[in-house]
């Protein structure tokens, strides 16, 4: 799927909820929306993985990684289209946060435990290799741009229109990289791998079958799912804000998680399943964010800024902070033991009381100045910048 049809898709994906309205839900809603987004998940996932199978592996993985979070776009299209600015950063800085808090941590956890199971020694980092430096630097691009939006404490479609050509210029930067070597079809989960092995007409019709029930139950789950988790925080008596944060990421990032672990078991993929966060990563933080912006103007009838609350701008720069701090530790092409043990932990201790919030997010931006001391000092190694150049010259810059 290339930049047109994929952006033609998310513009079809957001209209499917302009002509409805937020209606009142019973939190049992949940118990066929929740299953419904999870499988729509799932199905995208499986396509995503088959359709993927003969292109370049970074563009591959960053189309795979939009496809994947096609539930959490359609969760936030919702919020946005009926306004409700208060819980409209709760799902994007709650999905963001458990990609690098968790599913770093555990695509290291994982690598490390296969690792040891097959040679019997311990795995010290996650190596990456040289054309990820493309993912970095894309990573990176978008973060030097998210402290103009909470500094200022909106987000307007300027704002979106930068961020999307951020995402635009990485995409058409991975789309010349050239065909590698792929994992073999027997390191393909069961589904993708009997559709890669099927004749062209059945292959064809099982991906595109596959997307149209994903896409079917994304738009029949999203709103219900979204409502039913309202009414579900209301019953138990939990903040709106910090149940739409966690449980409906948890839902739509969860095939994901799992198809990026089956990655870390094998040998030789833990760099490709961590690559495969860092693309969803940058998804979210470019295109994700540039759809809020819009759809909110359409659904108002104008262009409107978002206008931000304190609560969610600190909420912005502490998922800023930890981001920074991931990408930081990622310049050198690698990830320690020590380095996912720290993002792990840090992204644990604010669930043990809300109030460590703030001084984790500057111990976050401490500990990421520290880090780019030690690289002006050359304590620290930046192998992500000439590599991202090496990539440049062989296969960017006589293309274009």
């Amino acid at each position: 799927m290339g930049l047109l049809p994929q952006a033609a898709f998310s513009v079809f994906l957001i209209t499917l909820f302009l002509a409805s309205e937020l209606r009142p839900s019973s939190p049992y809603t949940l118990l066929w929306a929740a299953p419904a987004i999870l499988l729509s998940s799932l199905l995208i996932a499986w396509a995503a993985e088959s359709a993927q199978y003969f292109v370049a592996q970074g563009f591959a993985l960053a189309i795979l990684a939009w496809l994947q979070t096609l539930p959490e776009f359609a969760t936030e299209a919702v919020l946005a289209w009926h306004q409700k600015t208060d819980l409209l950063l709760a799902g994007l800085t709650g999905a963001l946060r458990l990609l690098t808090g968790l599913g770093w941590p555990l695509i290291y956890l994982t690598a490390a435990v296969f690792h040891r199971k097959r040679t019997g020694k311990p795995l010290v980092q996650i190596e990456l290799e040289g054309h990820h430096a493309v993912e970095v630097m894309g990573l990176i691009a978008a973060l030097l741009y998210i402290p103009v939006i909470a500094l200022k404490g909106t987000l307007t479609i300027l704002d979106g229109a930068i961020l999307l050509a951020i995402y635009i210029v990485y995409l058409i930067i991975l789309s010349r990289l050239p065909a590698e070597d792929h994992e073999t079809i027997d390191d393909l989960e069961t589904v993708p791998r009997a559709i890669v092995t099927a004749k062209r007409r059945t292959r064809i019709l099982a991906i595109a079958g596959l997307f149209v029930l994903g896409g079917a139950l994304i738009y029949l789950g999203a709103e219900p799912f979204l409502t039913g988790l309202l009414a579900f925080a209301i019953t138990v008596g939990m903040p709106e804000f910090v149940f739409v944060q966690w449980i409906a990421p948890i839902v739509s990032e969860f095939p994901e998680l799992l198809s990026t672990l089956g990655w870390a078991r094998r040998p030789g993929l833990g760099s490709m399943s961590l690559m495969n966060m860092v693309s969803s990563n940058i998804n979210q933080w470019t295109m994700l964010t540039a759809m809020l912006p819009i759809v909110y103007s359409v659904g108002i009838g104008t262009p409107t800024a978002i206008m931000f609350d304190a609560k969610q701008v600190s909420e912005l720069w502490l998922t800023l902070a930890q981001a920074f701090l991931g990408v930081i530790f990622l310049t050198n092409m690698k990830l320690s033991w020590f380095e996912a043990v720290v993002l792990g932990v840090l992204f644990a201790v604010p669930f043990a009381d809300e109030r460590l919030k703030q001084p984790v997010t500057y111990l976050y931006f401490g500990w990421a100045g520290i880090e780019i001391v030690l690289l002006i000092m050359g304590k620290r190694t930046a192998k992500a910048f000439p590599q991202f150049a090496k990539v440049w010259r062989e296969h960017v810059r006589n293309v274009m």
